[in-house]
C-alpha cells in the first residue's frame, strides 16, 4: 500500500513540475500595498497580415498603440495572450518569431510579465493569394529564387516566446501533443508568505495545424492538476483559452440583440464560433466552485459574459485587440482583477482604446453590475 501512494505521489509531482511555471526568473504574486493581482488579456492581435503591402504593417502599428493605451491605463501585473498573436496564414515567410516579437514589444517594453495560448490562426498554413497569379506575380521573387513558406510550428513559437525573461508561459506536457499552450500559474500570496491566493489555467484550444478541440487528454490533465493545485476548492481560478466551448452556444444572447440580464457586455454582433467537439473539460469546470470564469478570444464581435448555470463559473470573451483580423469594432482588451482581501470579489471589465470602460462586473454567483455597461457605439 505504501508504494502505491509514494507512486501516485510522484506522477503527481512529475505533473505539477512540467506544467507548473516554476521558473526562478519571474514569480507572480498579490500586490503588498493593495491585495490585488490584474491580468489585461490581449486577444485576436493578428500581426503580420498583408506585409508586403502598406496597410499590414500599419495596421501592426495601430495594434501596438492600443496596447500601449491599454497598458498604461491599467498597469497590469499579467498580461495573458490569448491566441491568434498572428495571421500565420497570411504570413509568407518560413519563419514568423519576428512578428511574436513585435506583437509582444509593448508589454516587454513596461517589463510586464506576459503569459501566452495559441489559436487557430498561430499556427495556420499560409494561403497564396490568388492576385500573386496576375501580371504583378509573386512579391519578392526572381528568377531562381524559390519561397517555401513553411510556416513556424507552435512548439517553435513556445520556444520563441520562452526565451524572454519576462515570459510566464510553459512549453506544456508532450503527452498533449499535439496542443502545446497547457499549463498552471500560480500566483502567490502577498498576505500569507508561502501560500497561493490564485490559479490561473492556460489551455491550447487547437485550430490552424489541426482540429479547433481541446482534447479528452486535456480534460483528464485540467481534472487531474487543479485537483492536486487546490483539492479543496478553497482557492480562487481563472481558466483561458482561445476558442469558445460548445456551452458558449448554449448561453449566447441572440446575436444583433440588446445584452440583458443575466448577461453583462457591450458587443453582441455574431454567433458563437465554437469548438468542433466537447471532450469533457465543461464537466469538470462545473463541478468546480473554485473555478470563476473562463476568458475566450476568436469571435471578434463579441465581449459579453454570461454565467454558465453551473455554481459560479462565468462564461466570458475578451474583446478584439488587434487591427488585424475581421470587424471595424473599437478594439479593446478584457480586464481582470483579483484580490486576496477579506470579502472582496473577482472583477471584470472591457478597457477600450477610445478611455472608455463597460461591462464592469463582479464574477460571483450573483453577479453585482456596475454602471458600466452600457453598449459601445
Amino acid at each position: 500500500m505504501g508504494g502505491v501512494v509514494i507512486s501516485v505521489a510522484l506522477i503527481i509531482s512529475f505533473l505539477l513540475r512540467a506544467t507548473c511555471q516554476d521558473s526562478p526568473k519571474r514569480s507572480l504574486r498579490f500586490d503588498g500595498a493593495t491585495g490585488k493581482f490584474k491580468i489585461v488579456a490581449f486577444a485576436d492581435l493578428h500581426f503580420g497580415e498583408n506585409a508586403w503591402e502598406n496597410w499590414g504593417p500599419e495596421q501592426d502599428r495601430k495594434s501596438d498603440r492600443v496596447m500601449s493605451y491599454i497598458l498604461d491605463a491599467e498597469k497590469p501585473d499579467l498580461v495573458v495572450f490569448l491566441g491568434d498573436v498572428l495571421t500565420a496564414n497570411n504570413l509568407p515567410v518560413k519563419n514568423a518569431t519576428k512578428y511574436w516579437k513585435q506583437a509582444t514589444e509593448a508589454t516587454a517594453k513596461r517589463s510586464i510579465p506576459w503569459a501566452a495560448v495559441f489559436g487557430n490562426h498561430d499556427d495556420a498554413p499560409f494561403e497564396w493569394p490568388a492576385q500573386w497569379f496576375g501580371p504583378s506575380g509573386v512579391p519578392g521573387a526572381s528568377p531562381g529564387h524559390y519561397a517555401y513558406f513553411q510556416g513556424t510550428s507552435r512548439a517553435e513559437l513556445m520556444e520563441e516566446d520562452l526565451k524572454s525573461a519576462l515570459s510566464v508561459s510553459v512549453q506544456g506536457p508532450p503527452s498533449l501533443w499535439p496542443s502545446v499552450s497547457n499549463f498552471a500559474l500560480p500566483i502567490a500570496s502577498h498576505r500569507k508568505p508561502g501560500s497561493t491566493a490564485a490559479l490561473l489555467y492556460l489551455m491550447d484550444s487547437g485550430g490552424g495545424s489541426y482540429p479547433q478541440v481541446i482534447s479528452a487528454k486535456q480534460a483528464s490533465w485540467f481534472r487531474d492538476v487543479s485537483a492536486a493545485l487546490n483539492p479543496d476548492n478553497q482557492t480562487q481560478e481563472l481558466v483561458f483559452w482561445h476558442i469558445p466551448s460548445k456551452a458558449y452556444e448554449s448561453v449566447a444572447p441572440k446575436p444583433s440583440s440588446p445584452i440583458a440580464a443575466p448577461c453583462i457586455g457591450s458587443l453582441n454582433e455574431e454567433n458563437v464560433a465554437s469548438q468542433s467537439a466537447e471532450w469533457g473539460i465543461m464537466g469538470i469546470l462545473a463541478k468546480r466552485p473554485s473555478a470563476k470564469a473562463v476568458v475566450v478570444g476568436h469571435n471578434h464581435g463579441l465581449d459579453w459574459c454570461c454565467p454558465s448555470g453551473s455554481g459560479g463559473l462565468w462564461l466570458c470573451f475578451a474583446r478584439h485587440s488587434g487591427y488585424g483580423g475581421y470587424g471595424s469594432w473599437t478594439r479593446g482588451a478584457r480586464v481582470i482583477e483579483l484580490s486576496e482581501n477579506s470579502g472582496e470579489k473577482p472583477r471584470t471589465w472591457i478597457r477600450l482604446e477610445n478611455g472608455r470602460v463597460v461591462g464592469e462586473l463582479e464574477l460571483d454567483k450573483s453577479a453585482t453590475r456596475h454602471p458600466r455597461h452600457d453598449a459601445d457605439s
